[in-house]
């Protein structure tokens, strides 16, 4: 009898290491990047991810439309099909600007202030599975996840990837930067041609993952449908490590390319030309002219103050201003962040050589 009960707890030990090992298989990489969250100041923390993200899926399965169809599948993924919970992304408008520049060392920044009037920003450093690393940046509020969300504690760590598939805006190991903004008005874009469909900010971790340059980055585009988040217009600030530096629209869903070193939140492209430019608005001729009389070549403190002096304070009604600064290295790709202009706190981060 001795014997027998033994063997059955042998067995039974056997199994639940089965089950442990299976279960790690499955959701070991996402646990270990949840864990990985940090808080690095106020309004901005820090993770990352290993392994299979999950995008190369999402493609082969033709994308989504809208974030409410992406949502499906992202929570699919993070719960491997055991949990589906209904989320509804969060609606938003958000101001922003850009610039990029070569320094005098030969090499090529860009800076970026993403502003908005609430948010906590979540940087996410990727080592996938398929594709390239890449660290790239979110607000939180945007997933849905209800009013004071912050991804602290293990479930709420753990919803954070979420971030695998959204993005507005970021870098990856071959110098390629991309960053969101609005565009000026509330026209939308659906192209409908079949191809796989992807949103604003989904697209934005496509990019990143696939492409090294701009033509590249162009080529994925006009691959994709385009479906516009947030129900308003966007476009694409996207530079590389040889100095080429371009913003993408949508007019009529059509896209157009327009060769420039800075954007804010007006059309640039011919067909809308300065549409959404409100009076009083000068911060896109104020770093196209910091760029202009230094020749196109400015050094890192340069940038660093032009970006910085177009970034937004806290105005009336709580609005927060400039959620989060980035200066990139796209030469020798590497990012700083500053959480809510706080620019005697630089977070520094690089790729794995």
């Amino acid at each position: 009898m001795k014997k027998i009960i033994k063997t059955l707890l042998w067995t039974l030990l056997a199994l639940m290491l089965l089950i442990a090992a299976g279960a790690w298989v499955k959701f070991g990489s996402l646990v270990k990047g949840a864990m990985s969250v940090q808080k690095l100041d106020e309004g901005l923390y820090y993770m990352e991810y290993k392994g299979d993200d999950g995008f190369a899926g999402l493609i082969e399965s033709g994308g989504g439309k809208s974030s409410g169809e992406l949502v499906g599948y992202v929570m699919n993924f993070l719960s491997k099909g055991f949990y589906n919970p209904p989320l509804t992304p969060a609606p938003a408008q958000y101001g922003c600007s850009a610039l990029t520049a070569r320094t005098p060392d030969d090499e090529v920044l860009m800076g970026r202030n993403f502003d908005f009037s609430s948010a906590t920003g979540l940087v996410l450093h990727t080592r996938p599975k398929h594709g390239y690393e890449t660290i790239t940046t979110f607000n939180v509020e945007f997933f849905g996840f209800g009013s004071d969300w912050v991804p602290e504690g293990f479930v709420n760590q753990y919803m954070a990837l979420s971030g695998l598939f959204f993005a507005l805006d970021g870098l990856n190991e071959k110098g390629l930067a991309v960053a969101d903004l609005m565009a000026g008005d509330d026209a939308v874009t659906h192209q409908e041609s079949g191809k796989p469909a992807l949103t604003t900010t989904s697209a934005i971790c496509y990019l990143l993952k696939n492409a090294a340059t701009v033509d590249e980055a162009l080529e994925l585009l006009r691959g994709i449908d385009m479906h516009s988040d947030i129900g308003a217009a966007h476009h694409y600030a996207i530079s590389d490590a040889t100095g080429r530096s371009v913003v993408v629209e949508y007019v009529d869903n059509r896209m157009e390319v327009v060769e420039s070193p800075a954007v804010t939140n007006h059309y640039l492209c011919a067909a809308k030309l300065n549409v959404g430019l409100y009076e009083g608005d000068r911060r896109y001729d104020y770093l196209c002219s910091q760029f202009e009389a230094a020749g196109g070549v400015m050094d890192k403190r340069q940038l660093s103050e032009a970006i910085a002096a177009v970034s937004q304070p806290p105005a009336q009604g709580d609005r927060l201003g400039t959620a989060w600064t980035m200066v990139m290295d796209l030469t020798s790709p590497s990012v700083t962040y500053y959480s809510r202009r706080h620019f005697d706190k630089p977070f520094r981060f690089s790729f794995q050589r």
